[in-house]
């Protein structure tokens, strides 16, 4: 199957079957290189073929910041995605950081083989994509190989519980260098009482946290996604937040005292007590 093309020239959706539901790459009208990948409806990410580097989701340019400020600019880096997708940040990497070692855990291999069908990977890039559960891939990787861990997984539009528990969390600190940097995307709405027990999670695995997000979602007025950056060095704080701040969609970052207020005593989700991350409510998309 080819990407789409409507009669005249234009370019059409193209539709698959995959193992989460109905895989969906729409067109951007406003990029004549970029595609939408969206599962059963939900957008999931954006890939523009022409210039890997362009993140236009909010979300995907903080996790594209945390990418930025693992290194120097343009050291190649060992970078572990737990969660495919359309390779979004894995493109960015190999981009910006041209030979990195990238390896992608994601266990739905019908959206991987659509996704590199149709949004083809630039054979010099080194990026292998297993097709295994994360967590379960996860507990292969060897310790202290990966720079950075990225987790962006969700499974019908909700991250799995035991993708957010202290074992989970354990798991990824082990698999980082000493001075490596863990982040999440994220996503729930008010109450907000997931978003505050996966900071209390990542707590018990990493000495130093931060939390970005749209400041309304951090209010608890609405739906949305937060991206989350941990590590056991000081992080870069105030990089990040300059980043964040002046982004087309600006959002706010808490740390320090303003994080643990936020987190509010929120108890930390073992393996036996961690629950999928909220549904989105049902105009979240509109």
């Amino acid at each position: 199957m080819g990407r789409g093309r409507r009669a005249g020239g234009g370019r059409a959706p193209v539709t698959a079957r995959v193992d989460g539901g109905t895989a969906t790459l729409e067109p951007d009208p406003d990029l004549p290189a970029g595609w939408s990948l969206l599962l059963d409806g939900a957008p999931q990410s954006h890939v523009d073929l022409a210039d890997p580097t362009r993140l236009v989701f909010p979300y995907q340019r903080r996790l594209g910041h945390v990418v930025d400020l693992a290194a120097p600019a343009g050291r190649p880096l060992h970078v572990l995605h737990l969660g495919g997708g359309a390779l979004t940040l894995a493109r960015y990497t190999a981009a910006t950081r041209p030979r990195s070692v990238q390896q992608v855990l994601e266990k739905d291999t019908a959206l991987t083989a659509f996704v590199r069908r149709e949004l083809p990977l630039d054979p010099g890039w080194r990026l292998r994509v297993r097709g295994t559960d994360a967590r379960s891939g996860l507990a292969r990787i060897p310790d202290g190989w990966a720079d950075v861990v990225i987790a962006d997984v969700f499974s019908g539009a909700r991250t799995p519980a035991h993708l957010g528990s202290v074992e989970f969390l354990a798991e990824a600190a082990r698999v980082l260098r000493p001075d490596g940097l863990y982040t999440a995307n994220l996503t729930d709405g008010p109450p907000l009482a997931y978003l505050r027990a996966q900071v209390a999670t990542a707590h018990t695995a990493f000495a130093e946290l931060c939390l970005a997000a749209d400041p309304a979602v951090l209010r608890g007025r609405r739906f949305g996604n937060a991206v989350l950056l941990a590590a056991n060095r000081p992080l870069p704080v105030a990089e990040f937040t300059r980043r964040t701040a002046t982004d087309p969609h600006a959002g706010r970052v808490l740390s320090g005292a303003r994080l643990l207020e936020f987190t509010g005593g929120a108890r930390p989700a073992t393996d036996a007590t961690a629950l999928a991350s909220p549904p989105p409510p049902p105009d979240a998309f509109d």
